[in-house]
C-alpha cells in the first residue's frame, strides 16, 4: 500500500486528493483558493466533515505547506514522507507526450515550452510542481497530460488546413482537452459493453468547459476541442468552432484589439453571451423555462452543436455502441441532456427511458431502453483517480 496525491494547480488555486493505492481509497481531499490574497480559502475533508478556514496564503509553496500541516494536525498522515508519489495534472502536452511521464528536467522544459499554447494553465502547473518539490524534494512526481489520450488521432483528424510551415513551426494542430476524463470514461464504457469487439463510444464531457470524443477499442479517434479549449462545441462562456472571419469582422468593426476579442470569445460568449443571463447553465435553463427567448436560443444553440458533433462522430466511427454523458452538466442536468437526446433520437434510433433520465444525477445509470439501437449512459467522471493510478504506476516500476 502507498499514499499517492493527485494535484491540480491553477493560477490561484490548488486542488488535491490523497489516495491509498492500489485500493484507490480516498483518504482526504480539499482545495486552497485565492492564493496570493490575505483572505484565501482553505478547505479539507476530515472524515465525514469538511473544514474551512480563511487565511493569508502568499504563494503556492505556502499553500502546499498549509495542506501538509493540516493533514498532520488532523492525523490524516503522521509524516509528510508517507506520501510516496504526486501526480500533477498538466493541460497541454503538445506533440511530445503520448502518456503520463515522470517529471524530470526534460519533461519540465517541454511543458514550459508549451506555455504559449496554454498560458493560463501550463505555467500554473509548473508553479504547483515546484511548490511540491520544495516540500517533498525526494518524492517522485508524474505529469499527467490532458492532451495525451488524444495523441492516437490520425493526421486527417488532428491537422488543420493551413500552410505546413505554420503547422510545423508553431505546433498548430488539434490537441483536444479533458483527455484524462475521456480515458477514464472510455475504460468504464468499454467494460460495460463486455466482450463485444470494435467498441465504439461517443463521450460527452459536458461541464463549464466541454468536449466530445469518439473512441474505438479504448483509443481516441477524434475529439472536438482544438488547438486550445476555445474550439469544439459551444460552452458556458466559450464560442466553440466558428467561421474565423467572425473574429476578423468584429475586430475590424469594433476597433477592439485582437486580445480583447479573444478574451471575450473565451469568457463572455457561449451560453453567457447568447443569453445575456449568466455563465451558469442552471441560471440559463431557469430563465429559458420562464420564457426568456434569448436564454432559450442559447440552449437550442448549445444542444444543436452537441448533437451535430455526435452525428459527425457516428459517421466517423461507422456507427456507435454507446453514448456517455459526464461532467457537471452531463451528470447532473437531465433537462439539458434531454435537449441533446431529442435532437439525435430519430436519426440514430436512440430510445430513452425519460424517467431514468430525470432521476440520473451524479450516479452511473443507463438511461436508454432495451430497444434503443445505441446504449446511452450517465457516468460520473473521475480524473483524479486516473492521475493517482499513473503516479502509483511510477513508483511500482
Amino acid at each position: 500500500m502507498a499514499k499517492v496525491m493527485a494535484v491540480n494547480c491553477g493560477s490561484s488555486s490548488l486542488k488535491f486528493k490523497l489516495y491509498e493505492m492500489p485500493e484507490e481509497k480516498v483518504i482526504t481531499s480539499g482545495i486552497v483558493e485565492r492564493i496570493g490574497h490575505e483572505d484565501a480559502i482553505f478547505q479539507i475533508k476530515v472524515g465525514d466533515n469538511k473544514l474551512k478556514e480563511i487565511l493569508s496564503v502568499k504563494d503556492h509553496g505556502e499553500a502546499v505547506q498549509i495542506v501538509m500541516d493540516a493533514m498532520i494536525k488532523h492525523h490524516i498522515i503522521n509524516d509528510i514522507h508517507e506520501i510516496k508519489a504526486t501526480g500533477h495534472r498538466v493541460v497541454q502536452g503538445g506533440p511530445y507526450f503520448k502518456e503520463s511521464t515522470p517529471f524530470n528536467e526534460d519533461t519540465y522544459k517541454k511543458i514550459e515550452s508549451l506555455i504559449p499554447l496554454a498560458p493560463l494553465h501550463n505555467q500554473a502547473h509548473l508553479v504547483g510542481y515546484n511548490a511540491f518539490k520544495k516540500v517533498l524534494p525526494n518524492t517522485p512526481a508524474v505529469a499527467v497530460f490532458d492532451t495525451a489520450f488524444h495523441q492516437t488521432m490520425a493526421p486527417e483528424d488532428y491537422a488543420y488546413p493551413i500552410k505546413k510551415e505554420y503547422a510545423e513551426k508553431y505546433m498548430i494542430r488539434r490537441y483536444g482537452a479533458h483527455g484524462t476524463s475521456h480515458k477514464y470514461l472510455s475504460e468504464v464504457g468499454d467494460k460495460l459493453l463486455g466482450d463485444k469487439e470494435n467498441k465504439r463510444l461517443i463521450i460527452c464531457h459536458l461541464g463549464s468547459g466541454a468536449s466530445i470524443s469518439a473512441t474505438k477499442d479504448g483509443k481516441c479517434v477524434a475529439t472536438s476541442m482544438g488547438l486550445t479549449p476555445l474550439g469544439g462545441i459551444m460552452m458556458n462562456t466559450r464560442t466553440g468552432d466558428m467561421d474565423p472571419s467572425v473574429y476578423y469582422q468584429i475586430q475590424k468593426m469594433s476597433g477592439k484589439s485582437y486580445e480583447e476579442i479573444f478574451q471575450e470569445f473565451n469568457k463572455q460568449s457561449g451560453l453567457f453571451g447568447v443569453s445575456g443571463v449568466s455563465n451558469d447553465s442552471r441560471d440559463v435553463s431557469n430563465e429559458a423555462n420562464n420564457g426568456n427567448e434569448d436564454a432559450k436560443l442559447a440552449l437550442d444553440l448549445w444542444s444543436r452543436r452537441i448533437a451535430d458533433f455526435i452525428g459527425q462522430y457516428y459517421v466517423r466511427l461507422g456507427g456507435c455502441d454507446m453514448i456517455i454523458f459526464s461532467a457537471g452538466i452531463g451528470e447532473n442536468a437531465p433537462e439539458l441532456r434531454a435537449l441533446v437526446l431529442n435532437k439525435i433520437k430519430e436519426a440514430l434510433n436512440v430510445d430513452i427511458d425519460w424517467n431514468k433520465n430525470n432521476e440520473a444525477r451524479g450516479i452511473e445509470e443507463e438511461i436508454s431502453t432495451p430497444t434503443s439501437k445505441i446504449k446511452v449512459y450517465v457516468i460520473p467522471t473521475d480524473e483524479e483517480v486516473m492521475i493517482a493510478r499513473d503516479a502509483y504506476k511510477l513508483i511500482k516500476e
